[in-house]
């Protein structure tokens, strides 16, 4: 019985905690997901709009993840090598770390210093990530040089939609 009970609890538990595709893939931001405050690595507050705009005109890749974060671990060579193999796209890392300190301590673990990074201080659960349906990490996204969503959901850096999208924007 205690393994029944088991094995339902985890069964419970996973469909309602796993990654699942958006009903309804976005191509634009809300206002209210654009105005979101994010921290960069040095404590200043900034917007996702700021962010977008810091890169107009580019091609961008945007990777959510985090230290504590297995999965975000295990794709973490798969997403070098994505940004290796596109050195004309802008990658920007934002960290669902739970804490200003785990978020500088995952920067220099991770040998993410040299990056563009910043940390959701409010949370996981903000106008920004309840915006884009944000259920779980690692999630990657493609923004086109108007700032526009090209791919709104992928899992994993080796998604080849996310090299196929950014080939047919660099066209």
């Amino acid at each position: 019985m205690k393994k029944l009970l088991l094995i339902f609890t985890l069964a419970v538990f996973s469909l309602g905690y796993s990654q699942q595709v958006p009903k309804v893939l976005k191509t634009s931001f809300s206002k209210e997901a654009l105005q979101q405050k994010l921290e960069d690595e040095e404590g200043k507050s900034i917007t996702i709009q700021q962010i977008i705009d810091q890169h107009k005109g580019k091609v961008v890749v945007i990777d959510f993840w985090a230290g504590w974060c297995r999965d975000c671990l295990k794709a973490l060579p798969k997403a070098e090598e994505l940004e290796k193999n596109n050195p004309n796209i802008d990658f920007v890392f934002l960290s669902l770390e739970r804490s200003k300190e785990g978020f500088d301590k995952s920067l220099e673990r991770f040998n993410m210093k040299d990056k563009s990074n910043y940390w959701f201080a409010s949370g996981w659960k903000n106008d920004f990530n309840n915006y884009i349906d944000l259920n779980w990490i690692p999630r990657y996204m493609v923004i086109d040089q108007k700032s526009a969503i090209a791919k709104y959901y992928a899992i994993s850096p080796e998604d080849p939609e996310i090299q196929s999208t950014i080939n047919k924007l660099l066209n």
